[in-house]
């Protein structure tokens, strides 16, 4: 065993790799493991996933791009179920997307465990650059960011601890052409010790990203993503007896990609991390997205998904990935520390102004100071719209969550009575400024509920319909390739009344462009400069399947 398996509070620390809630299928009990497992194992946007092990606990980040609270931090105990425990960027005094566009902002985060202290280091694209944050609990606090500034761009930092202390910050340089740089980093003093330099070039496939060094047996593994992040994506390795290289490629590079399969459920495979059990065994987890046949192509709309995937280590020291470089779905279990599902959260959900608003709940680019409030009507989500809609660079009145799955309903009860005729509240589904689409409510003298579909033109009426001027619920149930979108008067369960459906491949990031997925959200907007205000007695949150 290394000398990096470090003894902290709670268990051993692995901070890098060294040897010498929820996901997958969640209907065993904990203890009793199934046979097999299912991927992903974070459904819905959870990209560049990272992960890290302390003792018999492992922890997880993935990127956010313009949305704060930012850097979602997972636990879990067996690498298949999860459950959001904190954000790393969660205060004001840590970061601002002002002015950022979508799918700039966070990317690409690692996460690392070092001597009972766990990091975590990014990008903040436009921003401020390549930065870490510390915590000594992965729930938070999370530790203001120490930047690493360079003379030029670089992004997808990773750190690794090896045995001598010598601390190595590895990330991509160069852009679409480039490789995977390296310099070392003193952690205390917060910089780098010398300027990065190219260690590894890749393959050859565009946009070598991603960059994770490991070592095994006497040998430094440097793991990539190249391809660029969408069908062509894979997953290559390399390796040396020197963290400097010179690095021989691994002969059956790409060691995991779904390229060659375009029939496969499983697409755009990359950006893996490693992690051990405490048993010894190795697991990566990587990105993964699910299109869906629309419009004579393939589209993805609920973004790049976490999955999971086998690691075993051949006799000639190479790594074996998944079943033959691909992965099968379902997984086999053989080889997870446990089998630990969390408890499922209630379908509902209220309010309290006694309780913080939960983690998963996220807003555009600040935290939305004075544009919500759970004081203000107590038992309810007020939303203080202005003038900035979801349609401009801007923090609106828009609080929303991950669509987590491909069969999911997303219901809320809301109160909102239009002062003026152009002010507007109610449901949002946001892929971007571009392309989103809305279950309003607005009309001050005539109420009425309509479907509003925007995809990069002007806004479009899908549908409208007479409500009346009293609380409404509003409802939308997705399908695969399909939102269906209702309503119904607050009170007594009526029956749920149909307005129109819009085929997801509308807000799909193959129509749309960028790196995220879509949120299902609440929303309020005024049409002058008296503050609209809506407020949301619950949201009801369900999986219907996958």
């Amino acid at each position: 065993m290394s000398s990096l398996f470090k003894r902290v509070a709670g268990g051993l620390c692995i901070g890098a790799i060294t040897w010498g809630l929820s996901g997958g299928v969640g209907a065993a009990p904990a203890g009793t493991m199934p046979a097999t497992f299912d991927n992903p194992v974070l459904s819905g946007f959870a990209s560049d996933p990272s992960v890290c092990r302390s003792g018999e606990d492992f922890y997880l980040v993935t990127s956010t791009f313009e949305y704060l609270p930012g850097l979602p931090v997972y636990h879990s105990r067996d690498l298949v179920h999860w459950r959001l425990i904190g954000n790393a960027l969660s205060r004001e005094s840590q970061l601002s997307f002002v002015g950022r566009k979508s799918s700039q902002a966070i990317f690409a985060p690692t996460i690392r465990c070092e001597a009972g202290r766990f990091y975590i280091v990014t990008t903040d694209v436009g921003g401020i650059g390549n930065f870490f944050i510390t915590a000594g609990d992965p729930a938070g606090p999370w530790s203001d960011p120490v930047r690493l500034p360079e003379a030029v761009f670089g992004m997808d930092p990773s750190f690794f601890f090896d045995d001598d202390g010598t601390v190595y910050y590895t990330r991509h340089g160069g852009g679409r052409n480039g490789g995977v740089y390296q310099a070392r980093v003193d952690l205390k003093a917060g910089k780098l010790l010398e300027e990065p330099r190219l260690v590894w070039s890749g393959m050859g496939g565009i946009w070598p990203e991603g960059p994770h060094l490991y070592k095994r047996n006497g040998w430094y593994y440097l793991m990539i993503a190249e391809g660029g992040t969408s069908y062509d994506h894979r997953v290559t390795m390399a390796r040396s007896r020197s963290p400097w290289g010179p690095f021989e490629a691994h002969p059956d590079n790409p060691v995991l990609t779904h390229r060659h399969l375009p029939d496969h459920p499983f697409q755009a495979l990359g950006h893996a991390d490693l992690v051990t059990t405490p048993n010894g065994d190795w697991w990566a987890t990587l990105l993964a997205i699910r299109p869906q046949a629309a419009a004579g192509g393939r589209h993805h709309h609920i973004g790049r998904e976490t999955l999971l995937s086998p690691v075993r280590w051949r006799e000639d020291g190479w790594p074996e990935f998944g079943q033959r470089g691909a992965l099968d779905q379902p997984q086999p279990t053989k080889g997870l520390p446990g089998w630990h599902p969390w408890p499922q959260p209630a379908v509902r959900e209220t309010f309290a102004a006694d309780r913080a608003l939960p983690p998963h709940w996220t807003f555009l680019r600040t935290l939305a100071a004075g544009r919500w409030s759970l004081a203000a009507r107590p038992g309810q989500l007020r939303l203080i719209g202005g003038r900035t809609g979801l349609d401009v660079v801007g923090t609106p009145a828009f609080v929303g969550r991950r669509q987590e799955r491909l069969n999911q309903r997303f219901a809320t009860e809301m109160d909102f009575a239009p002062a003026a005729p152009g002010d507007t509240a109610g449901v949002a589904l946001r892929m971007n400024e571009s392309h989103h689409a809305l279950l309003r409510v607005t009309g001050a003298a005539e109420r009425r509920v309509e479907c509003v579909l925007k995809t990069g033109g002007a806004p479009e009426v899908l549908a409208s319909a007479a409500v009346p001027a009293a609380a409404l619920q509003l409802q939308v149930r997705a399908e695969p390739r399909q939102y269906h979108v209702a309503w119904r008067a607050a009170g007594p369960a009526g029956d749920w009344r149909p307005l129109c459906s819009i085929p997801t491949h509308r807000l799909s990031t193959e129509t749309a462009t960028g790196f995220t997925g879509v949120y299902l959200g609440l929303f309020a907007q005024s049409a002058t400069d008296k503050p609209a205000t809506a407020d949301f007695a619950w949201v009801d949150f369900e999986a219907l399947g996958p």
